[in-house]
């Protein structure tokens, strides 16, 4: 597609998003403005966002593909590292068993991430006083595989009539209780203090995409201190920062969350037949009316997002003294088209229910209304990797037009990591490199393999995972 058709489409779907008709180059891109996160700077607009890639030890520490991946990150040109990985705050809170944990005995290994990072930004860039990096802390809740890949171990923060079937909760031993949420507290400020011994600049207390702490904020049904009310609901977060702000006052914050949310969708079985996906649909939820499940969810029409939920939670942050915010929405393991609009379905999704394009746009609109509702946050903005070759065309103008501070990408950092280095030195992009959004690097890891761009990344392309990728979703095909 040529940018004439790309913007004609782009005013046809969504005609109020700000896009630019070049790639700005720095010093005159809005990309390469410096960020003011408080007591943070960083040189530009441009962010990464956390990778999960299914590829550390059995026992928490990192691989050489994650330290692969943590140098491209340096390599990339943004100056906020975003997280750089999702990193588990107890090992029965992994989302998969080689997902890094934070603990005594992985802190060496946690800390070479980063140093790993630096030295390539420093040799790519020549310093690196103006590169801002943190941490990710996770508890994967409902989602939680610590043991085995296709093993659900679930804890979750209330019984949900449609997630418990998909993840085996059948009765309420899988319900955290108040007790255990005081030691999961605990366990996030120890990882916390250690992040900040590590160097990392500020932590992100992750809540987004259906984990736990997500999951927490649409704990209407949950009786006891930490349901019902926002302020039940967010007092896990408060006495979280509360903790962190006793023991390691000189780290900053930030919280990467799912903003809004809608109902769990399922392919149309009408529309499926043997390996091929129908398009989404929402499950039925006329007997669950109210819908009283999820955070920024319609209650009477939970296939629509409730936007007004928001700022209220946002104003808990401000409150709170985060200033970095990391906007995102849905989840990718019950409605992916709204967490990561892509053209092509991972193995266990459904064919795109709309155009993706609408869910980017879903997105903008969304960030720019918090950002409009609280100015003086550090507003992130995500949901860019389907717009491709046009990525930074929208990125710039967004930042320009007031919707957001800074923009995240993800996706796109697997095969294309230093994609905002080559838009501030050159101004052009480098096509085949470009995320297609095939979703090889959701596909894989739902099939117990490693995560990364398997069509893209000549590196990931030549290992043994690629050939069984490549059996997985074609199990008819012969020969190579």
């Amino acid at each position: 597609m040529k940018l004439e058709q790309f913007l004609e489409h782009l005013n046809a779907v969504a005609p109020d998003v700000p896009r630019d008709e070049e790639i700005l180059r720095a010093p005159t891109s809005p990309l390469a403005a410096p960020l003011d996160a408080g007591k943070l700077q960083a040189g530009n607009r441009w962010v990464i966002h956390p990778m999960e890639g299914w590829d550390g030890t059995a026992d928490g520490n990192p691989s050489e593909l994650t330290v692969r991946r943590w140098r491209n990150f340096g390599e990339s040109g943004a100056k906020l590292i975003w997280g750089g990985e999702a990193v588990a705050v107890q090992a029965a809170g992994r989302a998969n068993p080689n997902q890094l944990v934070s603990a005594e005995h992985t802190r060496e290994g946690i800390g070479r991430l980063r140093q790993t990072l630096l030295e390539a930004h420093k040799a790519r860039f020549g310093s690196t006083s103006d590169l801002v990096v943190g941490l990710q802390l996770t508890h994967s809740g409902r989602f939680s595989r610590p043991t085995e890949k296709a093993r659900p171990e679930p804890r979750v923060a209330f019984r949900h009539p449609i997630l418990d079937g998909r993840v085996g909760v059948t009765n309420d031993a899988a319900v955290l209780t108040d007790g255990e949420i005081e030691g999961l507290i605990e366990d996030f400020v120890v990882a916390a203090c250690r992040a900040r011994d590590l160097g990392f600049q500020f932590v992100d207390v992750k809540h987004c995409h259906g984990y736990l702490l997500h999951e927490f904020l649409g704990a209407h049904t949950r009786p006891g201190r930490y349901g019902g009310s926002l302020e039940n609901r967010t007092r896990l977060l408060k006495e979280v920062v509360a903790g962190i702000r006793r023991d390691a006052p000189e780290l900053e914050i930030g919280v990467r969350v799912s903003i809004f949310d809608v109902i769990p969708y399922r392919p149309d079985p009408e529309f499926s037949e043997g390996t091929t996906l129908g398009p989404g649909i929402p499950e039925d939820a006329t007997a669950s009316l109210p819908y009283r499940y999820g955070f920024g969810v319609n209650a009477e029409d939970p296939a629509q997002p409730d936007l007004e939920a928001g700022p209220q939670l946002l104003e808990v942050f401000a409150g709170l003294g985060i200033r970095l915010v990391s906007i995102s929405a849905g989840s990718p393991y019950y409605n992916p088209h709204v967490q990561r609009p892509a053209l092509y379905p991972p193995s266990d999704g459904y064919q795109p229910p709309e155009d993706p394009l609408i869910g980017v746009a879903r997105h903008l609109r969304a960030t720019q209304y918090m950002k409009h509702a609280f100015p003086h946050l550090t507003i992130i903005g995500t949901a860019f990797s389907y717009l491709q070759d046009y990525l930074p065309h929208v990125a710039q103008a967004v930042v320009r037009e007031g919707w957001m501070d800074a923009v995240g990408i993800g996706r796109m950092v697997l095969s294309y990591w230093d994609m905002p280095a080559d838009c501030l030195e050159h101004g052009k992009l480098q096509r085949k490199r470009i995320c297609r959004t095939f979703s090889d690097c959701t596909t894989a890891p739902r099939k117990g393999l490693i995560s990364g761009c398997y069509p893209l990344d000549p590196h990931y392309a030549a290992l043994p995972e690629a050939e069984t990728l490549r059996e997985i979703k074609n199990p008819k095909r012969v020969g190579p």
